[in-house]
């Protein structure tokens, strides 16, 4: 690829998409969500047998790219728009991920939190350090984490699911195994190997038989996917038009307490 906000390598049968701008905690950017989107769509038509998600840097995604989302509410109007695009986009990728059928492992260092723990919480397993930390902690700046929060309660109970995205609160990687959102931690040093490893198993299973089955198994929810997530990015929108949203961002970005009444 000549676009290194995203970084594919293909071992035999198994690749391995790598989120490469470390600088901003890679985050789900409109750039990275287009690289991601075009590379799941290569990756669907292909004969791979299964999917590493990596990242770059001592950290999986902290999310949304609250400068872009900043940068783009110059007017009422405008920032609607560009908002509704940005979570039908994400949204877009997340289903893409549950859709594909090679089944995705998330390789999970440092924080994943807010979509970036909707990130992790998407793929069908997730490998983690010893010291990753998993949250939906928009709250913490005035931003709900609705949409994470589709992905994230269809692994972990729905209440606690509430719970973190109401607390702002993290998870470690040890609670996260407890509750099924990680499925095998291990050290640093031996990540890619250990996630590795669990792709090479399951190049080894009948890809028809695996394809069914995560379809089956994404099946099962209560609710639709699409639908979900339409309800969860329109009241995103309705949250990011806030005012005391915006303030609650820029405060993050500068560094400071958000002044709120």
């Amino acid at each position: 690829m000549t676009d290194t906000i995203l970084l594919r390598y293909d071992t035999g049968p198994i690749t391995t998409l790598t989120l490469n701008s470390p600088d901003s905690l890679n985050a789900l950017s409109t750039p990275m969500l287009l690289a991601l989107s075009a590379e799941l769509d290569q990756i669907a038509a292909s004969s791979q047998r299964a999917v590493i998600l990596a990242a770059a840097g001592k950290n999986f995604c902290a999310g949304h790219d609250l400068k872009e989302i900043q940068a783009r509410r110059s007017a009422p109007d405008q920032g609607r728009a560009a908002f509704v695009a940005l979570f039908a986009l994400c949204s877009r990728v997340m289903q893409q991920i549950t859709a594909l059928p090679q089944p995705v492992i998330a390789q999970v260092q440092g924080i994943a939190t807010a979509a970036g723990c909707q990130l992790a919480a998407t793929c069908d397993m997730v490998v983690a350090t010893d010291s990753a930390r998993f949250g939906v902690n928009g709250v913490n700046i005035g931003l709900f984490c609705s949409t994470p929060l589709v992905a994230l309660s269809r692994k972990i109970p729905p209440a606690m699911a509430f719970n973190l995205a109401a607390t702002g609160e993290f998870l470690t990687v040890y609670r996260a195994n407890e509750l099924g959102l990680v499925t095998q931690i291990t050290s640093p040093g031996n990540l890619h190997n250990k996630a590795l490893a669990l792709a090479t198993t399951l190049t080894q299973k009948l890809p028809s038989a695996l394809a069914l089955g995560k379809r089956a198994f994404a099946a099962h929810s209560a609710h639709d996917l699409a639908t979900a997530y339409a309800t969860a990015s329109a009241i995103m929108v309705e949250n990011l038009l806030l005012p005391d949203t915006d303030e609650g961002i820029t405060a993050f970005l500068a560094k400071r307490p958000p002044n709120w009444a």
